[in-house]
């Protein structure tokens, strides 16, 4: 198991309001944003794990069931930025980079845990669920209700990695090229690639 992080630098931090860094830097660019933090900048800090938090436990738990292991990477990853401001490299899209990173730490954590599963991971109750909107047109079934309860069961039997995908692709409305760069892929089309096989896959399961 990951070693739990001491708390108390990080709960101070983020116990600034959330409004006051948004006032600041909603209408930066993640680069202008990234800076600043790099520069010590507490506000910046905190609009980064506000903004960025929500989506990164999404696709961790994509992932793994785990949610404590979840969150004590998210916190490691954090802290460990924190203490690294100063030297850190230019980010253009803060919040690619940080889920290609989370997906590091997951991926290391894992491993050193014989009992868990990359690519098996059964959802949990609560976990994220991708809707499907009208442009995708999955398929269409008579109610929502029904559509939660095909979907889950069918995205539990997608890989961890196709589900990586349409969560980035759908919720996140990333392109397939940032796709490609948080699952760390060589080539865009692979990411093509495994949306489109993730969303077959979808089909026949929802049919069946």
């Amino acid at each position: 198991m990951v070693n739990k992080p001491q708390k108390t630098e990080l709960s101070s931090v983020i116990s600034l309001r959330h409004s006051e860094s948004t006032k600041i830097f909603e209408k930066k660019s993640d680069l202008e944003v990234w800076n600043a933090f790099d520069k010590g900048d507490e506000m910046a800090f905190n609009y980064i794990y506000r903004c960025f938090t929500p989506i990164m436990f999404s696709f961790g738990i994509q992932i793994t069931k785990d949610v404590d292991l979840i969150k004590d990477c998210m916190q490691n990853l954090f802290i460990d930025l924190r203490r690294k401001r100063g030297s850190l490299s230019d980010v253009i899209s803060i919040k690619s980079y940080l889920l290609k990173i989370l997906q590091r730490e997951l991926f290391r954590a894992i491993k050193k845990e014989s009992s868990h599963s990359i690519q098996n991971t059964e959802l949990p109750e609560n976990a994220f669920l991708i809707e499907v909107s009208h442009e995708t047109k999955v398929i269409q079934l008579e109610s929502e209700t029904e559509i939660n309860t095909q979907l889950k069961k069918a995205l539990n039997q997608l890989t961890a990695r196709q589900r990586q995908a349409l969560v980035l692709l759908y919720e996140e409305g990333m392109s397939y090229k940032e796709i490609a760069e948080v699952l760390e892929f060589k080539e865009v089309k692979s990411a093509r690639k495994l949306v489109y096989r993730a969303i077959e896959s979808l089909k026949q399961l929802l049919k069946n």
